[in-house]
C-alpha cells in the first residue's frame, strides 16, 4: 500500500524512481591513548589532506559546471579545514592528552558545533552546519570508513537523506539524480536553492522520509505540491507519468517564448530582467531570454577570497557582464555585506540585530577606500554596456546625496587621468527600508530610478526575521501594508518621469505579478528560471483590466483575502 508524505517544495517538477539513500554511516569514536603523539599528529594531518584535496576538486568541478558563486561554499569549507583555532587545538589535545586524533577530532570539533549553534546570529549557525560536514570528511579518513555520496550513482534514482550538505549537492549529477527529498531544510535552505539551480524537483523538511523510504523501492516525487508517493500503486504512476508528461509539454512551450518581448494582452511593454550573483549566472540569463539584469548581487565577487577583489578584477567582472548583455540594461548594486554575509578577511563588530546593523551602504560610507574602488572599476566598466548603478540599505536622502557625491568624486578623477567614462550611467536605489519607501516622492527628485528589494521590505515591515520558522507566518508579500508602500513607491516614481524594478522574489511570484502590472511596474526582476513563466503569464494578461483592482486590493485587510481575490480575478 502507498505511503503519502508532505514536505515543503523547494524546486518544481515531476520525478518517478528508485530511492536511493544517502545516510552517513554509524561510527563509534573509541577514546584510546597512544604513545606516539608525533606520528598521530602526522596521521590526522594525513586525513587532513585527503579531505583538503577532495573539497579542491570538488569546487574545481562545481566551478566549472556551475559557476564561480556556487564553488563558494567549497571554498570556504577549505577555509575551516585550515583555520589554525581548530586545526591546532585538535593537535594540542593529541599531544598534550595524548589521545588518539579520532577522539580529539570529534570532541573539538562537537565543542565548535555546539557554541556556533547556540549563538542568536542565523549565518553563525550555518557555521555549525559548515563544521560538522568537514569534519565528518576527516573523520572518514581516519577511520576507514567511506560513506555513500551521490558521485557513486550509475543509474537514475531519487536521493533521499536527512539533509543535504553542500559537498552532497555539488556531486549531484543531473544524469543519474532526478530529484531529492529530505527530513529538514526550508525553501531558502542551500539545498532547496542548489535544487532550483539544477532545476530537479527537490521536496525538504518531510521530518519522517528517511525513516520511511527503503533502499531502491519505488517513489514519486511532487515539487509543485511538495509531496513524496514511497510504494506508489499503478493508477498513482500512471496519473503522475501524465502529470510529468504535461510538465515536459509545458516547458518545451515556454520555451518558444525565448526570443520575444514582454508584452501584455493589450500591448504593454514590462522589462523582464534577471538576478545574477556572477558572470556563471549568465548563461541561464541569455538561455531564458532576459530583458536585462536587474541585481548584479557584487557581493559574491568578495566572498570565499581570502582578501578584498582588486579594481582590476572587479572591472573584467562587471566588463564581461556588460558585454555578454549586449546593450541592454545592468544594474549592478554596490557591496551588501553584513546582515546573513560576512567576509573572514573584514573585521565586523559583532551586533543584536545585524540584519537592522553597520551593513551596506553604511559599511561603504564607512570604509570609503573599499567603496571608491568598487565605485572606479564600475565606472571604468561603463563604457561597455547599459550600466546602471544601484545603492543598498538607503534610509536617508543624506546617505543617497553622499554616495552620490563620492561617486561624481570618482568619475572626475577617472575623466582628468584619461580614462573614459560613459555619461549615460543611471544611478538608483534600492527601496528595502520602509523609510525609504515612505520618502520615495522626496528620493524621486534626486535618484534616476528606484528597485524594490521586497525579501527585505517585506521583513521589515512586518517586524519578522524572515529566516525565523517561529514568526514566518508574518513574511506576507501580498499584506496590504507590504502592497500600499510599493504603491506608493511606484506613483511617487512615475509622478516625476522615474522608472521603477522590483529584485526581490516578489517580482517572479505569480499571485503578485497581476497586482504590480496593475500597479505599473516597470520592471520586473527574478531569478532566470521564472522568467519564461512570467512572460507568459503577462502576455495573458491587460494591464488596463489589472489596473483597475488596484484599490480594491489596497482597501483590503488580508493576505489571505488579496490572495483570494488575486486567484478567483486572475485565474
Amino acid at each position: 500500500m502507498s505511503q503519502k508524505i508532505v514536505g515543503v517544495k523547494a524546486s518544481t517538477g515531476i520525478a518517478i524512481g528508485k530511492a536511493f539513500l544517502l545516510a552517513t554511516p554509524e561510527w563509534e569514536i573509541q577514546k584510546t591513548s597512544v604513545e606516539n603523539t608525533i606520528e598521530e599528529i602526522k596521521r590526522f594531518e594525513g586525513a587532513l589532506d585527503k579531505a583538503k584535496a577532495d573539497l579542491q576538486g570538488i569546487a574545481q568541478r562545481v566551478e566549472a559546471e556551475m559557476g564561480a558563486d556556487k564553488a563558494e561554499i567549497f571554498k570556504a569549507h577549505l577555509l575551516v579545514l585550515e583555520d589554525p583555532e581548530l586545526v591546532d587545538t585538535i593537535k594540542t589535545k593529541i599531544e598534550q592528552d595524548r589521545v588518539n586524533a579520532e577522539s580529539a577530532l570529534d570532541e573539538v570539533a562537537n565543542g565548535f558545533i555546539l557554541l556556533f549553534e547556540q549563538m542568536d546570529n542565523e549565518y553563525m549557525k550555518e557555521r555549525a552546519a559548515d563544521i560538522r560536514d568537514v569534519t565528518k570528511r576527516v573523520m572518514s579518513y581516519l577511520l576507514g570508513i567511506e560513506f555513500a555520496t551521490p558521485a557513486q550513482l550509475t543509474e537514475e534514482v531519487i536521493v533521499v537523506a536527512e539533509d543535504l550538505t553542500p559537498s552532497d549537492t555539488a556531486q549531484l549529477d543531473r544524469r543519474f539524480v532526478k530529484g531529492f527529498v529530505t527530513d529538514i531544510g526550508g525553501r531558502t535552505s542551500h539545498s532547496a536553492i542548489m535544487a532550483r539551480s539544477l532545476e530537479i524537483p527537490a521536496v525538504v523538511g518531510t521530518r519522517e522520509v528517511t525513516k520511511a523510504a527503503r533502499q531502491s523501492s519505488l517513489m514519486i516525487l511532487d515539487g509543485h505540491e511538495g509531496i513524496v508517493i514511497l510504494d506508489p500503486s499503478e493508477d498513482e504512476i500512471a496519473r503522475y507519468r501524465q502529470k510529468k508528461a504535461e510538465y515536459d509539454a509545458h516547458k518545451a512551450e515556454l520555451a518558444k517564448l525565448v526570443t520575444q518581448q514582454t508584452v501584455t494582452a493589450d500591448g504593454h511593454h514590462v522589462e523582464l530582467a534577471a538576478n545574477i550573483g556572477s558572470t556563471q549566472d549568465l548563461a541561464g540569463v541569455l538561455e531564458n531570454g532576459a530583458e536585462g539584469v536587474g541585481l548584479f548581487r557584487t557581493e559574491f565577487l568578495y566572498m570565499g577570497r581570502e582578501d578584498f577583489p582588486t579594481e582590476e578584477e572587479q572591472f573584467q567582472a562587471y566588463r564581461q557582464v556588460l558585454e555578454q548583455m549586449e546593450g541592454k540594461p545592468v544594474v549592478i548594486r554596490t557591496l551588501d555585506i553584513g546582515g546573513d554575509k560576512h567576509l573572514s578577511y573584514l573585521d565586523m563588530p559583532h551586533e543584536m540585530n545585524p540584519f537592522l546593523g553597520f551593513r551596506a551602504i553604511r559599511l561603504c560610507l564607512d570604509n570609503q577606500e573599499l567603496f571608491r574602488t568598487q565605485l572606479r572599476a564600475l565606472l571604468r566598466a561603463s563604457v561597455h554596456g547599459n550600466l546602471k548603478i544601484m545603492f543598498p540599505m538607503i534610509a536617508t536622502l543624506e546617505e543617497f546625496r553622499q554616495a552620490k557625491a563620492i561617486l561624481e568624486e570618482e568619475k572626475k578623477g577617472l575623466q582628468a587621468s584619461g580614462t573614459a567614462v560613459s555619461d549615460q550611467v543611471e544611478v538608483g536605489i534600492m527601496i528595502e527600508i520602509p523609510a525609504a519607501a515612505m520618502m520615495a516622492d522626496q528620493f524621486a527628485k534626486e535618484v534616476d530610478f528606484f528597485s524594490i528589494g521586497t525579501n527585505d521590505l517585506i521583513q521589515y515591515t512586518m517586524a519578522a526575521d524572515r529566516m525565523n520558522e517561529r514568526v514566518a507566518y508574518l513574511y506576507q508579500p501580498y499584506h496590504p501594508a507590504v502592497l500600499r508602500l510599493i504603491h506608493q513607491v511606484i506613483q511617487a516614481a512615475h509622478a516625476q518621469g522615474k522608472w521603477v524594478g522590483m529584485c526581490g522574489e516578489m517580482a517572479g511570484d505569480p499571485v503578485a505579478i497581476p497586482i504590480l502590472l496593475g500597479m505599473g511596474l516597470d520592471e520586473f526582476s527574478m531569478s532566470a528560471a521564472s522568467i519564461l513563466p512570467a512572460r507568459q503569464l503577462l502576455g495573458r494578461m491587460s494591464r488596463e483590466e489589472a489596473a483597475k483592482h488596484t484599490n480594491t486590493v489596497l482597501s483590503m485587510s488580508s493576505s489571505h483575502q488579496v490572495e483570494e481575490f488575486v486567484q478567483r480575478t486572475f485565474g
